[in-house]
């Protein structure tokens, strides 16, 4: 993964533990974090939560932050088809 600008780059891979269509997606990064993203239909809309371990580098605030920007761009993205 990678800033836009360039800024910061760093590799992110894991692998899938709980895949359920539509409701459940959680998988473990490569540094066994663990990663839980549930979809909840609210009906016109879809909520999307996502819950993270922390890596110890990083503030937390600045993680929250950048999954945050994630799933803007991925709202953004669905909210374009």
């Amino acid at each position: 993964m990678a800033a836009k600008d360039g800024s910061v780059s760093f590799d992110l891979w894991g692998t899938f533990d709980e895949i359920q269509e539509n409701s459940i997606l959680s998988y473990t990064l490569g540094d066994e974090r663990k990663v839980r993203v549930t979809f909840q239909d609210e009906g016109e809309h879809v909520l999307v939560t996502e819950v993270f371990d922390p890596e110890h580098v990083h503030s937390e605030d600045m993680q929250r932050a950048g999954w945050q920007a994630i799933l803007d761009s991925f709202k953004a993205y669905c909210e374009s088809l």
